[in-house]
């Protein structure tokens, strides 16, 4: 089995190390992994590891987050070296995060549980703070061996370093081990039917708020392994990148706090969460908190925040009605002045411009919003907002330094890695605050590093090589969508599309995604609707098949090359509420593609139609 592995590894398609997401069309989210392991086992049986099966195999997951063809192909030979279920063993970036994995769902099951090791915790893991401000609860139990566990009334984890990559801890006893590996994260191994049901929801917070093992960390992982040498990453001078990154997004962003840099923009978005929800514990610990977000937007940002406050009682979530009919601005003034009123803690997070509409609210108003003064019911002032920006569409722009739009309240902004950053080659992501948020950034780097999320060494390589083109990409990017949504515009006028305008674009909101609303037709509004989808499908279908070395259907975005189509509704949103899915089609552009032919295929669409 190794020897087939390091064929595998010879032989492997590049995107299996250097893409961060993967084509849609050959993805069932149901299956994720599973298809795709059933598939590498028909190949092992038949010894067959060239570069031609192997790319044939179907995506493993719809995005590098939540796991990737090596991650499965590491978590599958230890699972054979180890007599278990390939879902059974589950790889984590982090090594702190499986561990609050299991006690996330300990706590909505009323499940006590004891953590056992015999010389190394997590070197981030702070059980005071895990009680107090995540709310879970665990005892401690150090151990001189593995056969020492004794029987325990709930669920038993055991933490261990071995210096053998392949053997993990057993005992009838334990419930999950979790294998620490240092820099490249850690290996949970589930045992027991009685614990089946743990293992979709610790996926689930790998694929929310952490990442899985990295490609090139899972690569080194096999190396090791199999014994091979680790010669397919370079040595990496860590100091030397970080501080290149850290250099370009204080200028990217021109906020005046140092950046902090995590595993992926949901990781950092987490370390925010929690970084808040640890300040408000601490500043005004008798009112409730409430995190104020828009039911469309992306789904992980929409999902994680409500799975914060299912663990949390005195946390909650607030929809924020932002596209189409619904102002930002007006619905941010309405919360605001609703939340004073329960003198409870007002945290926005919020996407300038809009997904999937690309919408820009009108900022002068939403400033004068966010600095209104609002008084309680008992005449007290009232907690000022914190206004998070998922800058993820436009990182160019400059809302936090001195003077800019967002200088005068407290307000911080992030972005996510694997769009333009690094330019879909890794996931790590950034934030920023502005100066009246300098209080609130050292609690979320507390958070950033107590989930061990910090972005890994090679993900630092790869926004220290991407990130000072990222403006110019930007700008070129821009150009080909703008160009290509005058065109559509001009050759089907009656589809609508959301794109920016002209003068915001002067302003510096130069997105390369738009979206766009196929003209339908129909007698009742459920004939009207079932024929618009199947027209978003005809275009995509027309678009990936005829151009199949650029257009992808495919969630990304900020790519270096290429063009990419999804429907919201069936991928970013996936986790939204049905009434506030977007079916339409999403459309980006990248500063590298062929421009007229893609036209060429779009007027082909328009005579069929």
């Amino acid at each position: 089995m190794l020897d087939y592995i390091k064929e595998v590894l010879k032989n492997m398609p590049d995107g299996w190390l250097h893409l961060t997401t993967h084509r849609l069309d050959i993805y069932d989210e149901q299956l994720a992994k599973t298809q795709f392991l059933e598939q590498f086992e028909v190949l092992y049986k038949a010894n067959n590891a060239t570069r031609s099966a192997l790319e044939k195999l179907p995506t493993a997951y719809d995005y590098i987050r939540l796991g990737h063809p090596l991650s499965c192909v590491l978590e599958w030979a230890i699972a054979k070296l180890n007599n278990v279920e390939a879902e059974n063993v589950i790889g984590f970036s982090s090594e702190t995060t499986p561990i609050l994995a299991v006690l996330r769902k300990n706590l909505l099951e009323q499940v006590n549980t004891q953590i056992c090791y015999t010389n190394d915790l997590p070197e981030n893991f702070d059980a005071e703070l895990i009680k107090r401000v995540y709310g879970y609860h665990f005892e401690f139990k150090k151990v001189e061996s593995l056969e020492a566990i004794s029987e325990f009334k709930g669920s038993t984890i055991f933490i261990s370093k071995p210096d053998d990559i392949s053997k993990v801890a057993r005992n009838s006893n334990i419930d999950f081990s979790v294998n620490l590996y240092g820099e490249l994260g850690s290996l949970l191994v589930v045992y027991g039917a009685q614990n089946v049901t743990y293992i979709q929801e610790i996926q689930h917070v790998r694929r929310r708020e952490t990442i899985a093992m990295t490609p090139s960390d899972c690569l080194l992982a096999l190396q090791r392994l199999t014994g091979e040498a680790s010669i397919s990453i370079q040595d990496i001078d860590m100091d030397t990148a970080k501080k290149t990154v850290l250099a370009e997004i204080a200028d990217i962003t021109g906020a005046p706090t140092p950046p902090l840099v995590g595993s992926s923009g949901l990781s950092v978005q987490y370390a925010i969460m929690m970084g808040l929800v640890h300040e408000a514990l601490e500043h005004h610990p008798e009112k409730a908190i409430k995190f104020i977000v828009p039911p469309n937007c992306y789904g992980g940002t929409n999902d994680q925040a409500r799975r914060v406050a299912t663990c949390l009682p005195h946390v909650e979530v607030v929809d924020l009605l932002v596209d189409g009919e619904n102002d930002m601005v007006q619905s941010i003034d309405t919360i605001l002045n609703d939340i004073a009123k329960e003198d409870a803690i007002p945290y926005i997070i919020a996407e300038i411009p809009t997904n999937p509409r690309v919408e820009v609210p009108d900022l002068l108003k939403l400033k004068s919003v966010l600095n209104a003064v609002r008084k309680t019911p008992s005449g007290e002032l009232a907690v000022d907002p914190v206004f998070i920006l998922d800058q993820t569409f436009c990182p160019n722009l400059h809302f936090l330094g001195q003077g800019e739009i967002l200088d005068t309240g407290r307000a911080i902004s992030y972005a996510s890695g694997s769009k333009f950053p690094s330019g879909g080659q890794c996931t790590a992501g950034y934030v920023v605050g502005n100066r009246k948020a300098e209080g609130l950034m050292g609690k979320i780097a507390l958070h950033l590093r107590l989930c061990d999320n910090e972005a890994t060494p090679h993900q630092y390589q790869i926004l220290a090589e991407q990130l000072p083109s990222m403006n110019q990409r930007i700008r070129e990017a821009y150009t080909n969508t703008r160009e290509f949504v005058d065109f559509i515009q001009a050759s089907l006028p009656s589809a609508k599309i959301n794109f920016v305008s002209e003068e915001l674009a002067q302003q510096g909101f130069m997105p390369s995604v738009f979206s766009l609303d196929l003209p339908t037709k129909g007698d009742t509004p459920v004939e009207k609707e079932a024929y618009k989808r199947a027209l978003n499908h005809k275009l995509i279908q027309m678009m990936i098949t005829e151009i199949p070395e650029e257009s992808k259907y495919c969630v990304s975005y900020g790519q270096l090359k290429g063009c990419y189509w999804t429907i919201p509704a069936t991928s970013t949103q996936g986790t939204t509420k049905e009434g506030d899915k977007d079916y339409i089609a999403r459309v980006a552009l990248s500063p590298s593609m062929d421009l007229e032919r893609h036209k060429e295929v779009f007027s082909e669409f328009v005579e069929q139609i």
